[in-house]
């Protein structure tokens, strides 16, 4: 994973995100609402809603705003409306690029989606066109310059816990888990007094790709930020190797 850091994409993103806090709870919202409506509102049996919640304190999240949304989906779950749909394509450069979304309208999404990959010179692909090229894990992200563990104790927490890799960069700490072993990793970190950036369910490219060519570097650009842009897309997935 050496030279594949996350945290600068994650910090990258905040910078962008922080005057729109607002954005990213509503987003979460959608997530804990869907969530409820498919497997009820105790996180203990309800493994996705774990999930979430997990994403909504790495965010920083008040937990009364989680237990409200929580609430109000069981109250009124009847009404949600919102749907996962998940496109893949192409972007500048061979990169491959995975886009998730919540929405209540498949044809409004589906438009925007293309319009975002069709502006930066990229192309929308067929189901499981590149997905092949990643792998779903969780994946928990910490600042070192705010970690107060050191590497090897930190390192054997996260294993004793259950994580399958542990990764060193310049910047973070990087922690692999199963997807079902996030919540029991991320917990016993929180235990342990372990500060994280991010700790979510992801899809980690099993290989990056270098782009050099200026016009695709804009282009690629131009299509995350256009997606970043839409409130219907949840997440966006990437194997570009960003500089």
């Amino acid at each position: 994973m050496s030279g594949h850091s996350k945290f600068a994409n994650i910090k990258h993103k905040k910078e962008k995100n922080d005057a729109a806090k607002g954005k990213i709870f509503t987003m979460i919202g959608r997530e804990i609402a869907v969530a409820v409506k498919e497997g009820g509102p105790d996180p203990a049996n309800n493994f996705k809603l774990a999930q979430v919640i997990a994403k909504a304190k790495s965010n920083n999240m008040p937990n009364d705003t989680i237990e409200r949304g929580i609430k109000k989906a069981s109250g009124d779950g009847g009404n949600v409306n919102y749907e996962t749909v998940v496109y893949e394509g192409y972007g500048p450069g061979g990169t491959a690029i995975i886009v998730k979304c919540l929405t209540d309208n498949r044809n409004r999404t589906a438009a925007n989606v293309r319009n975002a990959f069709s502006k930066g010179q990229g192309s929308i692909g067929t189901q499981g066109c590149v997905s092949y090229m990643f792998d779903e894990k969780g994946q928990i992200i910490i600042d070192r310059q705010e970690c107060d563990m050191d590497a090897d104790t930190l390192m054997m927490t996260a294993l004793d816990a259950g994580a399958e890799d542990f990764a060193e960069e310049d910047d973070s700490f990087e922690i692999t888990t199963g997807p079902a072993d996030l919540e029991t990793v991320r917990k016993a970190l929180t235990d342990a007094g372990i500060a994280m950036v991010s700790a979510e369910v992801s899809m980690l490219p099993q290989n990056y790709v270098t782009v050099t060519a200026d016009a695709d570097l804009v282009n690629i650009e131009r299509i995350l930020d256009l997606l970043d842009e839409d409130d219907d897309v949840q997440e966006v997935y990437h194997n570009w190797e960003m500089a």
